[in-house]
């Protein structure tokens, strides 16, 4: 199966994200990761979708299918070395008295994680990265035990030279500051 990144660029609607997912349902796509946020227009946002998949013409099949949803100003699908990307894991680690210690210096040298919050029973340490680095600290981490772990879905931008702008249709869109 090959990883496929789909970013779509709409305008910010209520009940887009019912249409956009809709067309995985019906062709029996599972959806990895899906993130959205405003983009730097205002009134755009962004789609991040991951998914697997093993026909590449299935995947351009979605990407058209998507680009006739009325509110879906672009549409793009990459492959993983078309783009920068990475995801967030929050980990809640417990620190009893007595346990072993945290290696803080390796955990941030050697992992490049963080401790964001520590509390008298637990810390909460942040991993950025791929989801492969994201699984190689938590192997590491494992040991500790692990009282909480949530991942983000991927963030992601094209390694194009181009600008979102270029792409989208002529508007007065205000930009935020």
């Amino acid at each position: 199966m090959t990883s496929y990144t789909i970013c779509v660029f709409t305008e910010n609607s209520i009940g887009l994200l019912n249409k956009i997912t809709i067309i995985f349902t019906r062709r029996r796509v599972n959806i990895e990761s899906l993130t959205v946020s405003e983009t730097e227009r205002k009134g755009v946002s962004r789609f991040t979708i991951v998914i697997k998949e093993d026909s590449r013409e299935k995947v351009e099949k979605m990407v058209r299918q998507i680009r006739k949803v009325v509110e879906v100003l672009a549409v793009f699908g990459y492959l993983n070395d078309e783009i920068a990307y990475n995801e967030i894991a929050l980990f809640k680690v417990p620190t009893p008295e007595g346990a072993k210690r945290l290696e803080i210096e390796t955990i941030n040298k050697v992992y490049k994680a963080w401790v964001v919050y520590w509390g008298l029973d637990y810390v909460v340490i942040e991993k950025t990265g791929t989801e492969e680095e994201i699984f190689e600290f938590f192997n590491y981490i494992k040991p500790h035990g692990i009282l909480e772990f949530v991942r983000s879905g991927r963030v992601a931008v094209s390694k194009s030279p181009r600008s979102l702008v270029e792409y989208l249709p002529e508007a007065q869109w205000d930009y935020y500051l």
